[in-house]
């Protein structure tokens, strides 16, 4: 070979190394599942892409967001048993519906759910040091939320007599709501009633049969988030004042809402789905808790409704809704 030919290969050689690196690395990005009901909110898929990005990963470059949404939880374990045919490195399972049915589904898939459900008592972890198995993940219990929940609604409507809660029969955290909830409430001194949502179709009915004068806390669950429009509509047509755990409840036109930012426990997530991608075994990442709360406050809402909102319980507000 000539070597002039010889510096021209490998010249053509350097130039095309790149080009296909670049096309390996390419093909190289993982594909993470993101299993939920509904569209996830804002708060919640942005805190995961911030967290990822912390954690030294470009969308589209080192991962690929696959989603696998469902219109209702009994559509969960369709929608998570295709994310699997689909052969995603992850499925992030997004609030409760999703959590057991991805599970159930993902085989050999790693898990890493973000939920309000105690995983221990549910058994779907051995322990929140050790998970076990291919699961990992965040959970937004901690403590006596609940209660703070309903302390709060009872410092908002001093002469409330009656909370109802709505949580949905086929939770896997409804037991454990309404038993926290009953506790609260007798502390309080307040009657409690529980109204359950067997089927979406539900609301309008469940809405009516509430007894009042009262105050309607709504579970955490993802199909309640997705309904949040409609069940802040049905609340306001019916002179109800919503509690609930999320910001999103409350920007929907609940009233208030108290609990775990969701945001910063996607954001966290995304640190336990880069151990799993670079070779940790999901059962040995301990399950995280809450650290961050919110306290928020609709005043529109307080306004349509004819609320008058304490001066003390407006300045412990985190964010207030004008």
């Amino acid at each position: 070979m000539q070597r002039r030919e010889f510096i021209t290969l490998l010249g053509g050689a350097v130039v095309a190394w790149p080009i296909a690196a670049r096309a390996e690395e390419a093909e190289k990005a993982r594909r993470i599942g993101f299993l939920r009901v509904g569209s996830p909110p804002a708060a919640f898929i942005g805190g995961f892409r911030q967290g990822m990005r912390e954690q030294g990963f470009v969308e589209n470059q080192h991962f690929i967001i696959e989603y696998g949404l469902a219109q209702s939880a009994a559509q969960v374990p369709d929608a998570a048993a295709e994310l699997v045919r689909r052969k995603v490195d992850i499925i992030v399972a997004s609030g409760t519906p999703s959590v057991l049915p991805a599970r159930n589904a993902a085989g050999q898939t790693p898990v890493v759910f973000v939920a309000t459900l105690d995983p221990v008592a549910t058994g779907l972890v051995a322990s929140l040091a050790s998970p076990g198995r291919n699961i990992t993940g965040m959970t937004s219990i901690s403590g006596d939320i609940i209660a703070k929940r309903l302390q709060l609604t009872k410092e908002l409507l001093p002469n409330l007599t009656r909370i109802a809660i709505l949580v949905r029969e086929s939770s896997p955290t409804a037991a454990q709501y309404v038993q926290e909830s009953q506790t609260a409430a007798r502390n309080l001194g307040v009657a409690l009633q529980i109204l359950t949502e067997r089927n979406p179709n539900d609301l309008n009915e469940i809405f009516v049969a509430v007894q009042g004068p009262s105050a309607l806390v709504v579970a955490d669950d993802a199909e309640f988030t997705a309904r949040r429009a409609q069940i802040a509509e049905l609340a306001l047509k019916n002179r109800l004042a919503t509690v609930s755990g999320l910001r999103e409840m409350v920007e929907a036109g609940g009233l208030m809402a108290y609990g775990a930012s969701f945001g910063e426990l996607y954001r966290r997530a995304a640190s336990q789905v880069r151990k799993i991608l670079q070779g940790v075994n999901p059962g040995s990442i301990p399950v995280e808790q809450p650290t961050k709360f919110e306290f928020i406050l609709n005043m529109r809402t307080a306004k349509a409704l004819g609320l008058t909102v304490s001066p003390q319980l407006l300045a412990r507000a985190d964010e207030i809704i004008d």
